[in-house]
């Protein structure tokens, strides 16, 4: 360490002022040397300095001892406030400084500085003060991606404090917007709802374009030339480039020898122009042929970011060139048809760009798997799952669903540099539970996210595309194959018999037809043999398999993959073979070395679990299962056996087709019948397709084999045609709210619940464009009526009017219900006499001559009596909706001679049955009228059918000018349904009150109100459909705020509160779990009781065992579930459908004494004998209890309850231990 030296100018004392005769001389030392110079000064200017290190020796680094005292002993930050150790302070005696706690970070400058240039030369003229934008953004004001990132410890996982980015296709709103609006508010077209005339004064601005109105620009030569002048023009070309659309219209005039043709055509296009709007017409999926080679594919991308030893697919080489572009797709395609390289590629494009990639996975095996796969192939990959995070600073990050969704949610930085996110498996949207969560994360991707869709083939990849591109305000390109690399065949096997146990019957063929030869031969072979004595069904189980996988192993048709729909079923199958050995001694020893290297890393007494022993034997002899009730690390060591082709037969269940890329040579189905949670059904044609598109290794076998089981019987012809030739699934919404999404929601102003309701899948029929444009038209039409008259007499109009229509309507369904019943069709038969009213009659008599036999649009054929000359319908005939009828109830009487007309009407045409009827002969009077109806027979006089009727009509009608009786619904017809009764009351008080308007004395008042009240109503029915009323999950969310709200989550305003924050961290029964932080359910308890208690919230299979636990637990468990039924009470109040026993039903506690046995210390072997359940299922409940665990830590710490906090941790530790929490053999 160097010292200082001072260093002083020695200066004799006596030294005399300086005259003005003396040299302005001055000594300088030179830096440390001891050398001095004399130099020279002005004598004015004050004197210079007398070192050329006036301030000495730079500073030097402390020394490491010093620097390590200081920084970690001396530091206040580093001590902790309230432990008074002796040993700290000994070191160093704290000094209290309270003013630290009142310091805060200095605000932004809201102004910088900027160069002014000579823009010639360069050179620097002035500095002027800009104000910079967005200086005060943060992430916990803003959705803006322009906002200071945030401290490095949010930047992976964010804050639920954090706002989230703006989701892309929202338009992000200023504060004065948020604050002004509200969903009663209008918006305003500042074009055309401008107020022209200020109070007061007669006249006003007229804002109109006065060029619009000119309808025919006068022709002239002059006006011609000078149309035409600026062709040949040499023009500048910026003025070119502002005027190019008019360039090349002008450029491109046709021939023509009229002058004025020339005029009126420019006209005619320059005034249609304005009109299109290619917006309108936009269609967001946009399919790609993928029959149509790409041949320039290497000229397109000479330098592609990722190269393959294979040639690529012609689909796959679209999607390539789509990515290139930068362009969302989505790429619709069987099982191993190659989707993975559109990801691969992706992920290599994101490295280039020096951005991420996001890939997200439905299941956790899944993204284990594609972790192994990407990390051998980019290297720059991490991994995020619930209870693992490797390399979260990758370039390339797997994870599952729900997480991205909730670093979407918490305004994670990783965002800002994302350029894809890729979705897997993304018909997964169809599952009832976890699909919401696929549509909540597209809606909230922010705009600069390009998105990657891979799915099994789909029927509507295109609508919900279309959906996707419609949210997002961009194009997704339709990628679409149905082509399968190895194509499949399809055979039933009996194999119940000497004859059928070689012998296998082709139903689907290679090419996809479905041959019924192959169904009628094992169908006749197994009535042979149904007269044989009766077996027990599990005999004939294994006497099947046995004779089949020998068949198979014979025709070197292994690997297989057995599908079995029942975990039990897979044990028993694979366990029945015993006698079956299907490796050789050299694959013997690769399992056991592979098996015994994997399992190394257990502790030695859950080496010797039961389940690893027995699977340790089924290995051997090439035999596996795969279930969920299998441990975690024992499944992975059987995929990756099975993936080197070790593995020869694979019983497994539905989830072994769930996208785990393991390709079989043969899929055999032991069942087509499942159990989906509420009763047993037929497999769906989706299901079937995903399973059975396992068999075929592509590039191994020419073909793969499918076999259906026949043990009991052949299946229904019609059942296999239905699940093999079906279509697969469609795509269907899912979405759901979730009382998390409404408080991640509602704490950000930006964003409302209803706006991701408006883009949800489920509301994607909603054409909120086309209805806006109709709007603005039918504002239009509004606006060029003649305004309404409600003065004198009509200024009772518009209430008659709505009285009318509700008349009307109310008829209508009265009609609709006497249609419907039996009284009310033998009243409506041949001969009754009815008042008809519709364009042609009003208040006319008519007779009914047939009623026609089609029970949806029944029609009634009738004779009418009319005026002479009136016998066919008019073109300009008053419209039936003008309810003249409905205060004019006097019947028509023909003025001068009266004639008829047979016609075929309507329901709504008849308006009153009367109680009259009349003898007629229907054929006479129908065939005499047609007849009169050619023209040689018009002027032929009717025959004496029809004038006796005629003559009987006009007589009833003359004898009852003011009307004739009808038949009452009630009374009458004896139609006594409360709809009806009072339907019928209704209709008498609104005829009652008709008489009382005064409008209905002006004789053309009808007219004045029509037309715009039709306009009116289309006008408000469409309105209703564009807001936020229409919405199917509208009455439900408000159902959801009644429950926040008297719980305490948000205030009536809908802020936020501390428990909606709190719960705003739990991601599943946030509700149950704050409650019970918040009545300190947890705080008596123990840490292990604690983790017992919480298992309820995981684990969700019921259990035959009885558990044993503590007094404490068993009052905690009492706790939660009282607080359980006051929720679902509470739910029920505020209407929600659920009720309170299904809420609490949820919460099982099956595995209470597991989880606490397992917490303190007790092997893995013993917990298994406590419980019915697998232990596959434990070890995956008591993983997601750790998860759990975490969200209550974080919510504690919110809360401010360290001692709680503290618990969780000492809790989650207990439970993270051996075989349960062994790592990944994928991630290792």
């Amino acid at each position: 360490m160097c010292l200082l030296k001072s260093v002083c100018v020695v200066l004799s004392a006596d030294v005399p002022p300086v005259g003005p005769m003396d040299l302005p001389l001055s000594l300088l030392e030179m830096g440390r040397s001891g050398r001095f110079e004399l130099i020279t000064y002005l004598p004015d200017q004050p004197l210079p300095p007398q070192s050329t290190l006036p301030h000495g020796l730079p500073p030097t680094s402390l020394g490491l001892e010093r620097e390590v005292e200081k920084r970690f002993l001396l530091d206040p930050a580093w001590l902790p406030i309230h432990d008074t150790d002796f040993a700290f302070q000994k070191v160093t005696e704290r000094k209290v400084n309270v003013d630290s706690l009142l310091s805060c970070a200095p605000s932004p400058l809201h102004s910088g500085l900027s160069v002014v240039r000579d823009p010639t030369t360069g050179m620097l003229l002035d500095f002027t003060e800009v104000l910079l934008e967005n200086t005060g953004l943060s992430a916990k004001n803003s959705l803006s991606l322009q906002r200071q990132p945030g401290p490095p410890s949010e930047s992976l996982r964010g804050s639920n404090t954090n706002y989230p980015f703006l989701p892309g296709g929202m338009e992000e709103l200023t504060l004065d917007q948020i604050k002004t609006r509200s969903e009663q508010e209008e918006e305003i077209d500042f074009e055309k709802d401008l107020l022209k005339i200020p109070p007061g004064l007669k006249a006003g601005m007229d804002f109109s374009d006065k060029d619009a109105k000119i309808a025919k620009p006068e022709v002239n030569l002059m006006s011609l030339l000078s149309t035409l002048e600026n062709i040949p023009d040499l023009l500048p070309e910026a003025e070119e480039k502002e005027d190019g659309k008019t360039g090349e219209e002008a450029v491109k005039l046709p021939r023509t020898n009229s002058l004025e043709d020339l005029g009126i055509k420019a006209g005619k296009t320059d005034k249609s122009k304005p009109k299109e709007n290619p917006e309108e017409k936009k269609k967001w999926a946009v399919p790609v042929d993928i029959l149509s080679p790409c041949e320039d594919f290497y000229k397109r991308i000479p330098n592609p970011a990722f190269k393959w030893p294979f040639e690529l697919d012609t689909f796959q080489k679209q999607a390539v060139l789509r990515l290139e572009a930068h362009d969302s797709v989505f790429v619709a395609a069987h099982t191993s048809a190659g989707k993975t390289v559109v990801a691969e590629y992706a992920i290599a494009l994101s490295q280039k760009h020096m951005t991420r990639t996001i890939y997200t996975s439905p299941i956790k095996a899944l993204s284990n798997q594609k972790f192994r796969d990407f990390k051998n192939t980019f290297g720059d990959v991490g991994l995020l799952t619930g209870d693992v995070q490797l390399s979260p600073e990758s370039s390339c990050l797997i994870m599952t669903t729900e997480i991205l969704r909730s670093m979407l949610y918490n305004g994670s930085e990783v965002i800002r540099d994302l350029e894809w996110v890729i979705f897997d498996e993304v018909h997964y949207i169809n599952d009832a539970e976890r699909g919401v969560v696929w549509e909540e994360v597209l809606i909230m991707l922010p705009d600069h996210v390009s998105i990657i869709l891979l799915s099994a083939t789909v029927p509507n990849a295109l609508e919900f595309s279309e959906w996707i591109g419609r949210i997002k305000k961009r194009h997704i390109y339709v990628i679409s194959t149905m082509k399968r690399p190895v194509p499949l065949e399809h055979y039933l096997y009996t194999g119940n018999s000497t004859k059928t146990q070689k012998e296998m019957f082709l139903l689907v063929d290679a090419a996809g037809n479905f041959l019924t030869k192959g169904y009628v031969s094992p169908a006749a072979r197994l009535h042979d043999t149904s007269d044989r004595r009766p077996q027990k069904q599990m005999w004939i189980d294994r006497a099947v398999w046995l004779t089949l996988l020998h068949f198979l192993s014979q025709r070197q048709q292994t690997p297989v993959v057995a599908f079995t729909f029942s975990r039990t079923r897979c044990d028993e199958n694979a366990r029945s073979l015993d006698s079956m050995d299907l490796t050789t001694s050299i694959e013997k020893a690769e399992i056991h070395s592979f098996f015994q290297k994997s399992l190394s890393r257990l502790r030695g007494g859950d080496r010797q679990l039961p389940q690893i022993l027995l699977m340790r034997d089924l290995l051997k002899r090439g035999i596996a299962v795969h279930h969920s009730g299998i441990l975690p690390i024992l499944k992975e060591v059987i995929e990756m056996l099975f993936s080197r082709g070790l593995v020869k037969v694979l019983f497994a269940t539905e989830t072994f087709a769930m996208g785990v890329n393991m390709p079989a040579r043969t899929v055999v189905f032991d069942s087509i019948r499942k159990h989906d949670g509420t009763g047993f059904r037929n497999l769906l044609p989706g299901e079937y397709i995903q399973m059975a598109g396992r068999a075929g290794r592509r590039g191994l076998d020419a073909t793969g084999t499918v076999i259906i089981l026949c043990k009991s019987g052949v299946h229904d012809m019609a059942d296999l045609h239905a699940m093999m030739m079906g279509k697969p699934t469609i795509l269907q919404s899912q979405f759901r709210l979730t009382y998390t999404m409404i408080l991640n929601l509602l704490r950000v102003e930006a964003l409302r619940v209803t706006d991701m309701m408006r883009r949800s899948f489920s509301e994607s029929h909603r054409d909120t464009q086309a209805h806006e444009k109709r709007i603005s038209h039918l504002k239009q039409m509004l606006a060029s009526l003649p305004p309404l008259e409600t003065e004198g007499q009509l200024s009772d109009i518009l209430p008659y009017y709505h009285t009318a229509t509700e008349m009307q309507n109310t008829r209508e369904a009265l009609q609709k219900a006497i249609m419907e019943s039996v009284n009310g069709l033998k009243a409506l038969s041949v001969g009754r006499v009815v008042i008809v009213n519709n364009k042609q009659h009003l208040n006319a008599l008519g007779v009914i001559l047939q009623v026609s036999s089609d029970s949806v649009n029944r029609t009634f054929t009738a004779l009418i009596i009319c005026d002479k000359g009136n016998e066919e319908v008019a073109g300009k005939a008053e419209d039936s909706t003008s309810f003249q009828h409905l205060y004019n109830t006097a019947l028509f009487i023909p003025e001068g001679p009266c004639s008829h007309t047979v016609q075929k009407l309507k329901l709504q045409d008849i308006s009153a049955i009367t109680v009259k009827t009349l003898k007629v002969i229907p054929d006479r009077i129908i065939d005499n009228y047609n007849k009169r109806q050619q023209p040689r027979f018009r002027a032929d006089p009717p025959g004496q059918a029809i004038s006796t009727a005629t003559q009987e009509l006009l007589r009833l009608a003359e004898a009852n000018p003011g009307g004739v009786a009808t038949l009452d619904p009630v009374n009458d017809l004896q139609l006594k349904s409360v709809d009806v009764v009072e339907s019928s009351m209704r209709l008498r008080v609104l005829q009652d009150s008709l008489l009382d308007f005064n409008c209905v004395h002006s004789p053309t008042f009808f007219a004045r109100i029509k037309e715009r009240m039709s306009v009116q109503e289309e006008l408000d029915r469409l309105l209703f459909l564009v807001s936020d009323q229409s919405l199917m999950l509208l009455p439900e969310y408000h159902q959801r705020i009644k429950v926040l709200q008297s719980l305490q989550y948000i205030d009536s305003s809908g802020a936020v509160q501390l428990k909606g924050r709190v719960a705003c961290q739990i991601s599943s029964h946030e509700l149950l779990l704050t409650e019970l932080l918040f009545e300190n359910v947890l705080s008596p308890l123990a840490p292990e009781e604690s983790a017992a208690l919480l298992s309820c919230l995981v684990f969700t299979q019921n259990t035959q065992t009885e558990p044993h636990i503590t007094s404490t637990l068993k009052e905690s468990i009492d706790r939660v579930l009282s607080v359980a039924q006051r929720i679902g009470q509470l739910q029920r109040e505020c209407g929600i459908a659920q009720t309170a026993e299904e809420f609490v039903g949820q919460f099982k506690f099956g595995l209470t004494e597991v989880v606490y046995c397992w917490a303190r210390g007790m092997p893995f072997a013993e917990i298994a004998l406590l419980t019915d359940v697998q232990e596959g299922t434990v070890v995956r409940c008591i993983q997601r209890l750790d998860e759990v665990l975490k969200e209550v830590r974080q919510a504690a710490r919110i809360v401010g309850d360290s001692v709680l906090g503290s618990k969780m941790e000492k809790a989650s530790l207990a439970i993270r231990r051996d075989i349960v929490f062994t790592a990944s053999l994928y991630t290792h």
